[in-house]
């Protein structure tokens, strides 16, 4: 096995998970509508949780939210709910899990009003990537006057689990940022699929 000399920002640590996840994710500009979604819902169910618990139970959500179909999880009553609950695949809290449906709901909405949440969702930075420049893990916000802005539309739009912090996480993942430290090897790689 060749070894790996790739600089990484230091919160990818040695689990290969979350390497995979740093690597080939993070970071990297996403523009499809079923993308979109599926992050929206993890970053959810992220809420006062590891990241990486989130990324261990991705499958069982996969499988559990049938491929992350908006249009069938918007149909889910309480039957499916009690399915979700007693589901190890994922994690079994119940306000995460009806936000679940409230969120594919609300999102199916903006599709119907807009064509793309794609569009939708991308306005907050004007269409492209912020390109951020940081040197060190403790200068990356936890929150931005975008990502704040962002989060007071979704709610109104009817949106769950959507605070200012989960917004900005979902920036990071979907490349509406490129928060790679620039010592990293993704940060000019990200950079660069922006263009």
């Amino acid at each position: 096995m060749a070894e790996d000399n790739h600089r990484r920002c230091a919160w990818s640590g040695e689990d290969p998970l979350y390497i995979a996840y740093h690597d080939e994710e993070w970071g990297v500009p996403c523009f499809d509508d079923d993308s979109l979604f599926e992050f929206l819902l993890l970053e959810g169910a992220q809420a006062g949780l590891a990241w990486i618990t989130v990324l261990r139970k991705r499958e069982g959500y996969r499988r559990a939210l049938e491929g992350f179909d908006a249009g069938r999880i918007a149909r889910y009553g309480k039957k499916q709910v009690g399915r979700l609950m007693n589901d190890t695949g994922i994690i079994r809290n119940r306000l995460k899990i009806e936000s679940a449906i409230t969120n594919a709901r609300a999102f199916l909405d903006i599709q119907e009003r807009q064509d793309s949440f794609s569009e939708y969702i991308w306005q907050f930075v004007e269409g492209a990537p912020v390109q951020n420049r940081f040197r060190s893990m403790s200068r990356i916000p936890a929150s931005t006057v975008v990502s704040e802005q962002m989060s007071r539309q979704l709610k109104k739009e009817g949106f769950k689990f959507v605070g200012p912090t989960i917004c900005y996480a979902y920036m990071q993942a979907t490349g509406m940022v490129n928060d790679h430290l620039v010592n990293c090897y993704r940060h000019e790689a990200c950079q660069k699929l922006a263009l």
